[in-house]
């Protein structure tokens, strides 16, 4: 969902903007009416033309009375509503640009909390005064347009702090944006059919669904027009067609929502508050979605989602109707006070799970929408191994083929961004998808074109994109690190790639091995849920010239994570306590690969 009409398509053709999020033009409504995309590349379209109700004004009286005693964010909100942020930031910006404000003049709970709400997250311990902006990517599609402007909007910031990462949610972040700056990207985003609103704090996050959505053999469930209407469902104001929809403004935490396409459950349902598993109806065949819920991971508690026993139909009136009634009651029903207790497994847990499923379903009776639920279905138990995305394979489309290529840590850099952006004009019609491993796919490739990409200097060996890269390195998933992360112990993201490199030089795997680096106990970097996640730690180390132990960067070491339709987390420790360093790193990892994973040392020949 975004924002679109015949201003934008002059410049960029309507089949491409469609790329990005929305199947038709129109936003869908759960009424039937019609709600038009409003242009945004028109003058000052993308920033809200009326006066808006606050977050605040949707809650009840006693959600109201929680709040005022609640911890110091409830606390904020109600003290300035977050809605603010979607004028703020463009009067920040003008006046800093005027030189008639400074960047440390701004209330500190604006600049550190408020301005999440337009996707502006200060990181004020590593790099204050810059933001790391977080967009909103449904389904992880993105146009060639979009890669172009990434490069564009943080080149200026240099090669140490101008960069883009894809995320664990199939999504963007740009990294130095200043507030000086902001509200200009903000405004070329919206004009290329995206927005950063509601990305970040207290917010529903990017949707998340099948990165092979409408080319896949083993589909079942196309799930882009599902993230699209549950993207405007949360980020789109009905009354004014713009970015900024204050019903949702003011959640007591964060929440994800992934839905999956096939068995292989690309999207992780198993670790988001609702998770859509799709699942054909025993009697009638319809295919509809076992619905789980829950899942989480912070540095308190990691939750694996659980079932309630409740199955819909697989279309996207039944989704937004779940996923608004499940808002709904978490909005003016989830706790207050300990943020740690915020999230929806806590108050699921409080009700009992039949008495939020009867609650649930009585919810989504009142709107009167024509929705069915039903029993869990049973799950298809006929074999079936989860498949890769890396590399070239075949689509349900003849001829043409889906070509994953590998994003080291999920780092770009404008050089990148460009590559790729010339790869997907060149060879995917301009579009370009992101996986939760931080890689991405250029679909629709014709198979008389495959040789000419494998080709490509972009692609070539010793270059940061790959099509063919190791079993260990090219399944590597890493957080952002201490490089620009406050709360993390280590550097996540240079040591992922340093330490799989050499791993993939020692070492022959069987299978592709997913190793996870995560900075803290967030596990932003989802340690839990790898083959091997290293999640930053304290350690010590004998220090040989005073002969005591130093306090040295260091990890625990998680092992036997799964993901798909048999996922699993891994929630205590294989190992806790070792030191980053590469001698000792190297050989416990060696030791856990070849007798957990079936990994075998390379023989090295005398003459090498």
């Amino acid at each position: 969902g975004n924002l679109i009409n015949s201003s934008t398509t002059g410049t960029m053709p309507l089949s491409r903007m469609l790329l990005v999020f929305a199947p038709s033009v129109m936003a869908y409504s759960p009424t039937g009416r019609s709600v038009s995309r409003v242009p945004s590349s028109a003058a000052r379209q993308s920033r809200p033309s009326m006066a808006l109700r606050t977050g605040s004004s949707y809650l009840p009286e006693e959600t109201m009375e929680r709040a005022k005693v609640g911890n110091p964010i409830e606390k904020d909100k109600l003290k300035k509503d977050p809605t603010s942020a979607f004028l703020d930031v463009y009067e920040f910006a003008k006046a800093i640009r005027a030189g008639a404000l400074d960047w440390e003049d701004v209330e500190k709970a604006d600049m550190d909390s408020r301005l999440k709400w337009v996707g502006l997250l200060h990181r004020r311990k590593r790099t204050p005064g810059s933001f790391m902006m977080r967009l909103r990517t449904p389904n992880g599609i993105v146009t060639s347009d979009l890669m172009r402007l990434y490069a564009e909007s943080v080149e200026m910031y240099g090669p140490d702090f101008g960069v883009v990462d894809i995320t664990t949610r199939q999504n963007i972040q740009l990294r130095g944006i200043t507030l000086a700056e902001a509200d200009v990207v903000i405004d070329k985003l919206h004009a290329l059919n995206q927005t950063s609103y509601h990305s970040a704090l207290d917010n529903v996050r990017n949707m998340v669904g099948s990165p092979l959505a409408g080319i896949d053999d083993q589909e079942l469930v196309d799930t882009r027009a599902i993230c699209n209407a549950l993207n405007d469902l949360i980020s789109l104001n009905r009354e004014t067609g713009e970015r900024g929809n204050p019903v949702w403004c003011n959640l007591p935490r964060k929440f994800n929502i992934a839905v999956s396409g096939s068995r292989d459950d690309f999207a992780h349902t198993h670790i988001n508050d609702i998770g859509f598993v799709p699942t054909k109806h025993a009697t009638t065949g319809e295919m509809g979605f076992n619905v789980v819920f829950g899942g989480y991971m912070s540095i308190k508690r990691v939750a694996e989602s659980v079932p309630i026993d409740l199955w819909i139909p697989a279309d996207v009136n039944s989704a937004y109707a779940l996923s608004e009634a499940v808002l709904r009651i978490f909005r003016d029903e989830g706790f207050r006070g300990d943020r740690q207790k915020a999230r929806l497994m806590w108050l699921i847990e409080a009700k009992g799970f039949p008495e939020f499923r009867e609650q649930l379903v009585a919810e989504i009776d009142s709107y009167d929408r024509g929705v069915t639920t039903d029993v869990a279905q049973p799950a298809d138990s006929t074999p079936f191994t989860r498949r890769e995305l890396l590399g070239v394979h075949q689509q349900k489309q003849e001829g043409m083929y889906r070509v994953g290529v590998h994003v080291p840590t999920g780092r770009l850099h404008p050089e990148s961004c460009r590559e790729l952006a010339d790869l997907a004009d060149k060879y995917s019609a301009g579009e370009v998808r992101l996986t939760v491993e931080q890689n991405v796919i250029l679909p629709n490739v014709h198979e008389s074109k495959l040789d000419a990409l494998y080709a490509e200097p972009a692609l070539a060996e010793g270059k940061h994109l790959s099509v063919t890269p190791g079993n260990i390195r090219g399944n590597t998933v890493s957080c952002t690190g201490s490089q620009f992360c406050g709360l993390a112990l280590i550097e996540t993201k240079a040591n992922a790639d340093m330490l799989t490199r050499k791993l993939d030089e020692l070492l022959d795997v069987p299978r592709p091995l997913r190793i996870h680096f995560t900075g803290c106990p967030n596990s932003c970097g989802q340690a839990q849920a790898a083959d091997i996640g290293i999640m930053g730690a304290p350690a010590k180390k004998l220090d040989p010239e005073t002969g005591k132990k130093k306090a040295v960067p260091g990890c625990n070491i998680f092992v036997g994570g799964r993901i798909g339709e048999d996922a699993h987390l891994a929630l205590e420790p294989f190992k806790k306590n070792i030191p980053l360093e590469e001698e000792t790193l190297i050989p416990e990892l060696v030791e856990i690969i070849t007798s957990q994973f079936g990994g075998k040392l390379k023989v090295v020949s005398e003459e090498a």
